[in-house]
């Protein structure tokens, strides 16, 4: 997937503006796509050069005008055409599994520190799709294709983080118990209000 696909199906929604599409992505495509405003910026003016957007001026009083963009009938076509490919599975990245690998050859304490620090950001994580998930799904239950998507998004968001927070709970378990220090406890829920 290229970030141009991502801001097609974020048009789908609405016309929105650069602005609107960063903040778009900060608070929902960026918990699986992560992209910076520069680049979505400059990802906008390849797509109005395929003809696959639009942009049209609006102007402000006592602002900037500010540019709306919407989905051409070309940038629908493009987006159905890179829907009906198959998808590529997400390949993993990551230097704590590395870290892992090599347990034999590391030492402990820096990685029972990095695996504590995961485990707090993979809760608060976990909490702030809860927190979006009861706020826009009070009964867990979606109207409509755009609302089942972000739902389902949602609901994977949780278990995926749920997840990966049980798997730092259990290696440092097992660390403790190789090393003979205590378990891990686990944050109480009011500790992480505030977070996410």
């Amino acid at each position: 997937m290229a970030l141009g696909d991502a801001i097609l199906a974020c048009l789908t929604e609405r016309p929105m503006t650069g602005y609107e599409l960063a903040k778009t992505f900060d608070s929902s495509i960026g918990f699986f796509w992560k992209a910076d405003h520069q680049q979505i910026y400059r990802e906008l003016s390849k797509l109005r050069d395929r003809g696959h957007i639009q942009g049209r001026e609006v102007v402000q009083t006592g602002k900037p005008n500010k540019l709306v963009y919407t989905l051409t009938p070309e940038g629908r076509t493009a987006l159905r055409h890179w829907a009906a490919r198959p998808s590529t599975p997400a390949s993993t990245k990551d230097d704590l599994l590395v870290r892992l690998h090599a347990l034999d050859s590391i030492d402990i304490e820096p990685l029972r520190t990095d695996l504590m620090a995961r485990l707090e950001h993979h809760r608060d994580r976990h909490a702030n799709y809860e927190r979006i998930l009861k706020k826009r799904f009070p009964e867990g239950t979606a109207e409509g294709r755009l609302d089942l998507g972000n739902l389902l998004l949602l609901r994977l968001g949780a278990r995926h983080e749920q997840m990966v927070a049980d798997f730092c709970e259990e290696t440092l378990d097992a660390l403790s118990a190789m090393t003979g220090r205590g378990t891990v406890v686990p944050l109480e829920d009011g500790k992480r209000e505030g977070k996410g």
